[in-house]
């Protein structure tokens, strides 16, 4: 496996979906073909909802024709478990789902499972994040009053982005009241992503996939990018 950390891909909904396939193909191909998935976002909704997430997973693996291997990861118990963390540790793609990113952060944070996770996606394994999982893996997801009223740490994979999913239905109209709703630090991009669109690359140059756009945001305007168009976000310092 490669030494170099693998691509990693914000999603802004649709994991697991034949929508998504040729994105998450791509992301594995080349790597190890074990799929582990991690449904924690979900974990409030309960047992149910962790079940949908895994056989969606399911069958998006067998899509592709690699092997899923749920981390069922309910609280910072399971999160600590090293027989969890063994389970990440050959994968080729690791995916955070959606659900409660603000959970999914607390949970996963400075633990076990959350180490082998880091260290899997340093040693070449792709890792993505869709929805909570986007907003998860950034420095600070912010406080949009949806899970939580109060800004949160990220898992701090990337401190220069901070995520808004699903923009196409929450926030494309507005961006300059989801702007006011950030508190963001020089330095830091702000980037919405449609839904079934996916940013991919990192940590710095990225390329958009997927059906929609992904749009830049600064003072009350906004950039868009389109499928198969790049973006580069230069490493500016973060106060």
């Amino acid at each position: 496996m490669s030494q170099q950390p693998g691509p990693i891909a914000l999603v802004g909904s649709g994991e697991y979906l034949p929508v998504m396939q040729d994105i998450e193909a791509d992301l594995i191909s080349g790597r190890n073909p074990i799929y582990v998935q991690l449904p924690t976002a979900a974990a409030p909704e309960g047992d149910e909802s962790l079940r949908r997430w895994i056989d969606l997973g399911a069958k998006q693996a067998e899509r592709i024709g690699v092997t899923q291997v749920p981390v069922v990861v309910r609280d910072n118990n399971d999160a600590n478990d090293p027989h969890q963390a063994e389970l990440v540790k050959n994968a080729g793609l690791i995916y955070l789902s959606g659900g409660n990113p603000h959970f999914l952060a607390d949970t996963l944070r400075d633990s076990l499972v959350w180490q082998a996770i880091h260290e899997a996606w340093q040693a070449g394994a792709a890792l993505a994040g869709c929805s909570a999982g986007a907003m998860a893996i950034a420095d600070h997801i912010p406080a949009l009053r949806i899970h939580s009223p109060r800004e949160t740490r990220g898992l701090g994979l990337l401190p220069h982005i901070r995520v808004l999913p699903h923009f196409d239905k929450m926030f494309g109209w507005i961006p300059d009241l989801a702007m006011r709703m950030l508190n963001v630090p020089d330095g830091v991009h702000v980037v919405g992503i449609d839904e079934e669109t996916a940013l991919v690359g990192g940590p710095f140059e990225w390329e958009v996939r997927g059906r929609q756009s992904v749009w830049l945001l600064q003072n009350g305007h906004r950039e868009q990018f389109s499928a198969g168009e790049k973006i580069v976000m230069e490493a500016t310092t973060i106060l």
